[in-house]
């Protein structure tokens, strides 16, 4: 069995995120909730997480700067922003994906966090050149 991704959601309307994890929880997912930007840069530096979804209007700290700051501590984490006042293309951010709320469906944001959690940011590892066999080499050497 493959373990669980695990997620950070923020956001200030303890609704909004009461939601949230009970949807991604029933889809597999472990969820940990913060309500503003210094609760989740704790829990952030604490643990590791597969995948951060955040609110843009979060209190003290805007879900862009949020996303600067965690970008700074695990830059291949992949995180997702969403906002109800801002839409896509607006205003410039630092997330790697930006959903305006409303504008999707619950399964449409459960695909994109499968899509995004799979595949995590960060430099692609090398491929490895092919080995030739030894035995090929002696041949060759043989025939001529």
């Amino acid at each position: 069995m493959r373990p669980k991704k695990t997620i950070l959601c923020v956001d200030d309307n303890e609704q909004t995120l009461s939601v949230r994890k009970f949807l991604l929880e029933t889809r597999g997912y472990r969820v940990y909730t913060a309500l503003n930007g210094q609760e989740a840069i704790q829990l952030f530096s604490s643990m590791h997480f597969d995948l951060v979804l955040t609110d843009l209007g979060l209190p003290q700290m805007d879900g862009n700067a949020l996303i600067g700051h965690l970008k700074e501590i695990s830059p291949e984490v992949p995180m997702i922003l969403t906002s109800e006042t801002v839409r896509a293309g607006e205003r410039t951010h630092r997330a790697d994906a930006f959903l305006a709320k409303g504008c999707c469906t619950p399964a449409e944001l459960i695909e994109r966090i499968r899509v995004m959690s799979a595949r995590k940011r960060g430099p692609r590892k090398a491929v490895q050149p092919a080995m030739t066999r030894p035995h090929e080499d002696v041949l060759t050497a043989k025939a001529s």
